[in-house]
């Protein structure tokens, strides 16, 4: 009989840290020099939000449990909610993760099954994530804002 501990996770199989941590850093190279994006990070280097989303990444499939070690459950609407994602914010996450999902898969080969995997969840993740209807859309109100805005 098998014992968990000898069973690959999808972690071991993307490349593990090595994969995840060249991931993440292609990622915030794109971010870093993003007008949308670069506001929603208040630290004064992306370094701590890459160390997150890295830690986030590297447990969700199946790599060691840090992120929730220091940080509890990942509860990612909550931890977003602060910050205004819509449409626009969104597809720019989304470029820019799929440029560094593109440069990391050409520097460490990986199986095109698990690409198509882990952006299938990203992009899940991302729309997710959006918490406001662009102006003028059936979701907007008289008054000018968002239902979001409204029932906060």
């Amino acid at each position: 009989m098998a014992r968990m501990s000898d069973e690959t996770t999808p972690y071991d199989r993307m490349g593990g840290a090595e994969f995840f941590e060249a991931l993440v850093r292609h990622f915030y190279e794109g971010v870093a020099s993003d007008p949308v994006l670069r506001p929603m990070y208040p630290e004064g280097d992306l370094e701590p939000a890459e160390r997150r989303l890295r830690l986030f990444l590297t447990q969700y499939w199946g790599g060691p449990t840090t992120y929730s070690d220091e940080r509890g459950h990942p509860r990612l609407r909550m931890r977003h909610n602060p910050y205004v994602i819509d449409d626009d914010a969104r597809d720019r996450w989304l470029d820019h993760m799929r440029a560094a999902l593109d440069q990391t898969m050409a520097e460490q080969e990986l199986d095109p099954s698990w690409e198509q995997e882990l952006w299938r969840y990203l992009v899940g993740a991302a729309i997710a994530m959006v918490n406001a209807a662009p102006v003028g859309s059936p979701t907007e109100s008289a008054a000018g804002l968002t239902l979001n805005q409204e029932t906060q």
